[in-house]
């Protein structure tokens, strides 16, 4: 049995819980093998039940771990994976799909996302994602790495306004997307999902971040974490490897700011003026 958490609707009302896992450099490492699988497993039981993962995670060697870790709990999770660019063609993410699905030892992928735009015109894209579909070995498509101008263009395209999301880079430190990505997505009812929320554990020293943490007793990272999750229009993927990581994610979804805390926030990490590029990790 899982807890209960904070959830957020995709466009066609499908809810799905607001904090997720990743799993970034996952299943690279023989020795930690058993101690991601205990995170992953801990985490479904603390409501955690969206788990994020690519064929480019260890070249396919992330995704097993998720299929080993998740036997037996595949019925109560969300799952998300990824296809490279060059495999974004008709033909090429069937075959892509199919390689996924048999790492992840299940018969269908919750929500597959084209990782970044490549080569392959978006419209073949679409097309075989909606093959997929139809062959319900997907349930739901989206995009990764898109900027607003991707995105028009994405929604222009036959079948394209189908698309449930955007995972993209966004986090305290990384305010970009502010300016007129999310409110775009926003207005679009597709929620935005956040990679790296804590910035891959690079967030800055000495910042507002750090005071507030010492202050309430908490992890920088659990700050973070919740800066991002208080936003309505996003949810988080962030990994951790061990269960008292997984504990402390998962308390942040329960962190509400005062505003003050937030005025800090902003005063160090400023919102942006004008346009800027998306960056990618």
């Amino acid at each position: 049995m899982t807890d209960t958490i904070a959830t957020i609707a995709l466009p066609d009302g499908e809810t799905i819980p607001k904090l997720g896992q990743g799993t970034w450099e996952m299943g690279e490492r023989p020795a930690r093998r058993q101690d991601e699988i205990a995170a992953l497993r801990e985490g479904v039981a603390l409501g955690m039940t969206l788990v994020d993962t690519a064929e480019m995670y260890g070249e396919g060697a992330t995704e097993s771990l998720v299929g080993d870790a998740l036997q037996g709990l595949r019925d109560d999770v969300f799952l998300v994976s990824k296809v490279y660019p060059h495999h974004a063609s008709r033909r090429g993410v069937a075959a892509a799909c199919d390689a996924s699905l048999k790492r992840l030892r299940t018969d269908r992928i919750d929500l597959y996302l084209l990782h970044w735009r490549g080569s392959v015109p978006l419209a073949e894209t679409v097309e075989g994602f909606e093959a997929l579909r139809r062959a319900g070995k997907i349930r739901h498509w989206g995009v990764s790495n898109f900027d607003t101008a991707d995105m028009r263009e994405l929604v222009d395209e036959a079948g394209g306004a189908a698309c449930a999301t955007n995972q993209i880079l966004y986090n305290v430190a990384r305010r970009g997307p502010e300016f007129d990505l999310l409110p775009w997505l926003a207005e679009h009812r597709m929620p935005t999902m956040a990679y790296s929320p804590v910035d891959h554990a690079r967030l800055p020293k000495h910042s507002p971040l750090d005071d507030i943490a010492r202050e309430r007793g908490v992890s920088v990272m659990r700050v973070a974490l919740a800066w991002v999750l208080a936003r309505p229009d996003v949810f988080a993927i962030p990994k951790a490897a061990r269960i008292e990581h997984v504990r402390d994610n998962r308390a942040a979804l329960d962190f509400a700011f005062s505003e003050d805390e937030r005025a800090r926030l902003d005063a160090y990490f400023r919102p942006p003026r004008s346009k800027r590029a998306l960056e990618m990790l």
